[in-house]
């Protein structure tokens, strides 16, 4: 939201508060506020009438300053309220007699002004890493309400990423962002996950702690600095050191949350019957028979909206004409080896038998006036389940768990983004609080749910909507793009935005959502959304069975397909590390090479994990992608026909058949490869080959192997005078060591020279 005209005017209508002086200084129990008066004192006579706005300072957690702006505190709260894990390390405040106060948390240290103009520098290893000055705080009056804004500023050359799954420019200086979640597509300004937290690469991050509307100024409105505000009267937000994006992200997540581990089954490949085709379970067994018989594996079998009757959206219960026997069906599935999802949301539509029974029990979101909230958006005469009754919480889960005792094992968490604002909540929430918040309420609901019924890392979801927080319950998806390399590149950049906004894992529709992809469109995006961390084959209209393209579109799908499980031993540990450390699998440059100015803005390639490049082709044969510094290896069997390695720093071109993409190993690296090809979830440890790349002189690390099905392993590597040693004392069964070229094979604990 803009509150000014230029740079001098405000805008019409609005009148602004800001702090000129500095009262007092007053040190608390690890606290420092500040009582900062709208203009200076300079007699008695000028403390009447004038507004004074408090600035509390505090230190959830080392390297973290919480920054609260307050004018008048006597405004009620009834939440919600994003939870924040209050770790305080060492906190050391210093209210000197003269000069600056301050509030010291780790390496980080709030500097403020103690003699006027208000002026506050966040510095770290002594260096200014922003500020917060004279014309940055406000406290406005608009025809719109009353608001309070903060501008940080923004150093030359600095970057601000995340605020949630973004579609447009990936590097957000210059925009306009609310965060406020829309069913808005791939294509547009909104975004299905919106999360008030960004971060740049001069070392910090800012999460503003507020589930309402934030509106963010990316250097749009003042050119130098970040401004974000929000409606009321007080403001919170919190200053996050790194220095690196990483570490960043590791002190987000440890505040708001890491995502779960998943089960190893659901980074196979997911197939799904798409949204409004005609299907049955003949249609649903020709689909899985059609990839057995063309020797794709297939993980995952996802029924879309439809295996529900239509106008009865959400009642749980299988479409009788088209499913006459959902048990058996599911256990024929099973049978085959194979996971079930399904698609619910949070709705209940006015035909649907849960509308009365939700209704009459007070499960149903209603009006001030008592009614329940109604419209026909999506279904006819729908309803929203109030997820802050914990007596319907219950009633919600309870349906699903009779789903999940006929076979289900997953859903779909689809929508949750359509929230009213004109409603009141069981809990008494604030309404405006709880559009973005639900999207936290409804997939936690669930993903709980599935964890009470298949226990801690068996459970996932496939979730649209979310803000922050919501990355503790996985996997998300990108929601509704077209069917176009345009749109293919978009969905990227919304991964990536997402990814640098705390969340772990991320997928998207193979071949676009809506229309039907052209088959080279499709045969592309199938590399992309193999080298992803989850992968689902899903449209709208129409199929995405790939032999409903081309044979060659089959042979695309089977190879990716095989490559990302022989992939499991490193995929399954990034999956750890995003549960430990709050590190996404899916990483765009800048995370993981924040020195490089170049990689600063790349948004069409990222890396999987540390320690592979991945750079979609959107072009039928052309691709171009940044390589880092160090000469990179291309993975084998992918990239025929070109240089087995590629020198960076520099921009390549090339082109390359369907059946390639740039796929290339960092030196210095260990990548685990598992035995099998033909299933995620297998013992990734028996039968490892560890593939050594260009490992330098005095390379000495651990390569842990989650065990998946089986038991984990420890490799101890080491390099010295081109010799590569690994030794193991818990291999569970045959593992393998590869280096330039020469292969040592080894069985159970024990050593490999090579």
């Amino acid at each position: 939201m803009r509150f000014t005209d230029g740079y001098w005017q405000l805008r019409p209508g609005v009148e602004m508060l800001r702090p000129r002086d500095i009262d007092s200084v007053e040190a608390g129990d690890n606290t420092l506020t500040v009582f900062a008066p709208t203009a200076p004192i300079t007699r008695r006579g000028d403390t009447l009438n004038r507004p004074v706005v408090t600035v509390t300072f505090d230190a959830p957690a080392d390297d973290v300053i919480g920054v609260r702006i307050e004018h008048h505190q006597g405004r009620r709260d009834p939440g919600p309220h994003f939870a924040v894990n209050r770790e305080p390390g060492a906190v050391k405040v210093v209210v000197p007699e003269s000069g600056p106060a301050e509030l010291t948390s780790g390496g980080l240290t709030a500097r403020v002004s103690t003699d006027g103009p208000w002026h506050v520098d966040f510095v770290a290893d002594g260096e200014v890493l922003t500020s917060s000055s004279d014309r940055s705080v406000g406290i406005a009056s608009t025809p719109d309400g009353d608001f309070v804004h903060e501008q940080l500023g923004l150093g030359v050359g600095e970057h601000v990423y995340g605020l949630g799954e973004r579609f447009g420019a990936f590097v957000k200086n210059g925009q306009s962002v609310d965060v406020w979640n829309e069913d808005g597509g791939t294509a547009s300004e909104q975004a299905y996950k919106n999360v008030p937290f960004y971060l740049t690469d001069r070392g910090y991050g800012v999460f503003v702690a507020h589930p309402e509307r934030v509106s963010f100024e990316v250097g749009s409105e003042a050119v130098s600095r970040t401004q974000f505000s929000v409606p009321g009267q007080s403001l919170q937000y919190y200053v996050i050191h790194g220095p690196t994006p990483a570490e960043i992200l590791r002190r987000y997540t440890a505040l708001t949350g890491r995502p779960a581990v998943v089960p190893a089954w659901s980074y196979g490949l997911w197939l799904s019957t798409s949204f409004t085709t005609n299907y049955s379970e003949a249609t649903v067994t020709s689909f899985i028979d059609g990839m057995a018989e063309r020797d794709i594996p297939l993980s995952v079998f996802h029924f879309d909206c439809f295996w529900m009757r239509q106008f009865h959206w959400c009642d749980f219960v299988w479409d009788p004409a088209t499913f006459p026997d959902p048990e058996g069906m599911l256990a024929r599935l099973h049978e085959r080896d194979l996971k079930v999802c399904v698609w619910i949301n949070p709705y209940i539509a006015q035909r649907s038998h849960l509308f009365r029974e939700g209704s009459e029990k007070g499960y149903l979101v209603t009006t001030a006036a008592g009614d329940v909230w109604q419209w026909d958006k999506w279904q006819a005469g729908m309803a929203l389940v109030d997820f802050t009754n914990p007596d319907a919480v219950a009633w919600y889960q309870d349906k699903l768990r009779v789903l999940l005792g006929q076979g289900v094992d997953s859903f779909k968490t689809d929508f949750g983004e359509r929230i009213p604002t004109d409603v009141v909540w069981h809990d008494g929430s604030d309404p405006q609080r709880m559009h973005n918040y639900y999207a936290n309420l409804y997939n936690k609901v669930v993903f709980e749910l599935l964890e009470e019924e298949r226990g801690r890392g068996e459970a996932v979801v496939f979730a649209r909507s979310a803000t922050a927080g919501t990355q503790a319950y996985p996997v998300h998806w990108g929601g509704d793009c077209e069917s176009t390399f345009v749109s293919m590149a978009e969905s990227l950049r919304g991964g990536l935005s997402l990814s640098l906004s705390g969340f772990g894992y991320w997928s998207h529709d193979i071949g676009g959502f809506e229309g039907t992809p052209d088959p080279a469109v499709f045969k592309r995006w199938a590399a992309f959304g193999l080298m992803s961390s989850h992968s689902r084959l899903h449209g709208s209209s129409s199929y995405r069975v790939p032999w409903a393209f081309d044979d060659e579109a089959v042979d695309v799908t089977r190879k990716f397909t095989r490559l990302k499980l022989r992939l499991m031993p490193y995929l399954g540990g990034l999956g750890l590390v995003a549960a430990e450390e709050g590190m996404p699998v899916m990483r765009p440059m800048v995370l993981q090479f924040p020195d490089d100015r170049t990689a600063a803005s790349v948004d069409t390639q990222y890396m999987l994990g540390p320690s592979l490049l991945v750079a979609p082709v959107f072009h039928e044969s052309r691709a171009e992608y940044y390589v880092p510094a160090g000469e990179w290896t291309r993975l084998p069997d992918v990239g025929a026909g070109q240089a087995p390695t590629v020198t960076g720093p520099r921009w390549v071109a090339e082109e390359h058949g369907f059946d390639s993409l740039p796929l290339l190993v960092r030196p210095g690296t260990v990548l685990p490869v598992g035995a099998r090809d033909d299933r995620p979830d297998y013992a990734w440890a028996d039968g490892v080959t560890l593939r050594c790349t260009r490992l330098p002189e005095g390379y000495d690390e651990e390569v842990l192997v989650p065990g998946g099905t089986g038991a984990p392993a420890t490799f101890r590597v080491r390099c010295a005078s081109g010799v590569v040693q690994v030794t193991s004392d818990d291999a569970p069964g045959e593992w393998s060591v590869e280096n330039e070229g020469r292969t040592v094979r080894a069985t159970g604990p024990g050593e490999v020279t090579l």
